[in-house]
């Protein structure tokens, strides 16, 4: 097996990148002149695994500063002498995705690049295809490898058949939080949470787990510790218009062409994030995904050659958040926050005109993803040891002035015809 670590990693001027109610909205970024970034220590923890000979960096980073981004990366790559790395920037990502736009609709936008989550996930399947590694697993910027045989522990159960005869194509870790702890927070949930807060039936499943054998099926897929072998990746694409939890609604894109995500309780990293508060800002990107979600199973569950997918099958999570319940939890909830919080004119908003916004934007985009998945093999089969993507992929991008320069000439030209 040939597995590389790929690594999205996102750069801004502040802690935020995005704009809520769209795909290139960004739960948090690192500060471009931080300190002491959160990749730092995540290369760090690398240097101890045993048989790394690929990690792939997609770089995440306004125009602005995304060659400031790019070198930032590279020096820490370099002083953590890093081996085998490919750094994905803008400039790498567009040349890449013009040897497939005559296989691509036109109007079809960027399933495969580095805006918005499932895109950039794209972009990092789309560079294992290119170098010939045969498992992707997927880690954080924000979280550290815990011991030396992290990979032996991603490659362990791939490829073998558990009692069911299903192969392992697709399997999660978990995290471990700052209290060392798989589980979410069981404090006291408050008032206006009653109805968003999914602590309780998370901890039921990931209880029950972790006490089970070691392989087993899962009902969730954690994206920060996750291994997908490329008989799945090039099968099944990531869903480029969900705006947030691009990692469970992958497991959703699996389980409708017939494959299943396992769980192995012995793999596992830890999650260093940014405090971040559950502000209205996250809540409308919440409020996008699962309106989204729910929507896009439904049509996909209308069609006879996929799989169906239904709230009682994943209990005790993520089942109520895909079921007809939802729009109830989601008026209550930005009602309680309206009256309890205090960004109370941001949550208004949201329950005038966010909630409609999200249904429309649902409606809209609910059976692209179908239409982008038809094209998908194909790209993956081309993009597969294709020394064109090699050369792109290891040359110097926006490491190098020139072509820095040429990006940011052509983002002015993008920025001016948006304004008119």
């Amino acid at each position: 097996m040939n597995p590389a670590i790929v690594i999205p990693t996102y750069w801004s001027t502040t802690d935020r990148l995005g704009t809520p109610g769209s795909t290139y909205c960004y739960d948090h970024a690192t500060p471009i002149d931080a300190e002491k970034p959160q990749l730092d220590e995540c290369l760090a923890s690398l240097e101890q695994v045993i048989g790394l000979q690929h990690v792939i960096l997609l770089v995440v980073a306004p125009p602005s500063i995304e060659q400031q981004a790019v070198k930032r990366v590279k020096q820490l790559a370099d002083a953590h002498n890093t081996p085998g790395v490919v750094i994905v920037d803008s400039f790498k990502a567009l040349t890449a995705m013009n040897i497939f736009r005559d296989i691509l609709p036109q109007d079809i936008g960027e399933p495969i690049g580095l805006r918005g989550y499932g895109a950039i996930r794209n972009m990092g399947l789309l560079t294992c295809c290119a170098l010939g590694c045969d498992l992707a697993v997927f880690i954080d910027d924000d979280e550290v490898v815990l011991d030396a045989d992290f990979l032996a522990n991603a490659t362990y159960g791939i490829g073998q058949k558990p009692r069911s005869g299903v192969p392992v194509i697709a399997k999660s870790g978990y995290f471990l939080d700052r209290r060392n702890s798989a589980l979410a927070d069981r404090r006291r949930v408050e008032s206006y949470n009653k109805y968003w807060a999914k602590r309780s039936e998370f901890n039921q499943w990931m209880t029950q787990a972790l006490a089970g054998p070691r392989i087993s099926r899962s009902n969730t897929l954690c994206g920060g510790c996750f291994a997908v072998h490329a008989e799945a990746f090039t099968r099944v694409a990531f869903d480029p218009w969900i705006t947030r939890g691009e990692d469970l609604d992958y497991f959703f894109n699996l389980r409708f062409y017939g494959m299943d995500v396992w769980f192995d309780n012995k793999w596992r990293v830890r999650h260093n994030p940014p405090r971040i508060q559950d502000t209205a800002y996250r809540f409308l990107q919440d409020v996008y995904r699962w309106t989204y979600e729910r929507r896009k199973i439904e049509v996909c569950n209308t069609n006879i050659d996929l799989h169906q997918i239904t709230p009682d099958q994943l209990m005790p999570y993520p089942g109520p958040w895909i079921g007809p319940d939802l729009p109830r939890r989601i008026k209550k909830t930005s009602t309680l926050r309206t009256l309890r919080t205090n960004e109370k004119s941001s949550y208004l908003k949201i329950r005038r005109t966010g909630i409609k916004d999200a249904v429309a934007y649902a409606e809209e985009n609910c059976t692209r993803y179908l239409e982008f998945q038809s094209y998908w093999n194909t790209i993956a089969s081309q993009a597969w040891q294709n020394e064109q993507l090699v050369h792109i992929f290891m040359a110097e991008g926006m490491l190098n002035d020139a072509v820095a320069q040429r990006m940011a000439q052509r983002n002015s030209i993008y920025d001016d015809e948006a304004e008119q």
